[in-house]
């Protein structure tokens, strides 16, 4: 039995919807997590640091930026416009929230990776190394 069901629209004009289970992607769930943990000051850079930060992988901008379009054509992030700082030469920052949907569909990712790794301990002896 699944957990949730999600409705993900199959034609953004028609709206037309159909039942679908959402498997968010591991970067997904990492631009969700990010944009939970950064509440109120979630925003493009900042996400990016902050998952730079907890996987010590480098995160490209606009790979960042296309998983946000993405998200938010799924209804798992809002995003507006905040004001114009003169730090960012005037330009304002898109600011980012994740819905209720989306915070649904971060729950069941994790809720699923940990089901899925139950009796499995993994251990690395060398960073990018796993034991056999």
């Amino acid at each position: 039995m699944l957990a949730s069901v999600f409705i993900l629209p199959l034609d953004k004009k028609a709206f037309q919807y159909h039942n679908v289970v959402i498997m968010l992607g591991e970067f997904e769930y990492l631009l969700l997590t990010s944009a939970a943990r950064l509440g109120e000051d979630a925003y493009g850079v900042a996400i990016r640091l902050d998952i730079e930060n907890s996987t010590g992988r480098s995160c490209s901008i606009g790979a960042l930026y296309t998983t946000l379009d993405r998200l938010e054509a799924k209804g798992l992030v809002k995003s507006s416009v905040g004001d114009a700082t003169p730090r960012r030469g005037g330009r304002p920052k898109r600011m980012v929230r994740v819905t209720a949907q989306g915070m649904q569909a971060a729950a069941a990712f994790y809720d699923t990776v940990l089901r899925a790794s139950r009796g499995i301990a993994w251990k690395t002896w060398k960073k990018g190394f796993v034991r056999p």
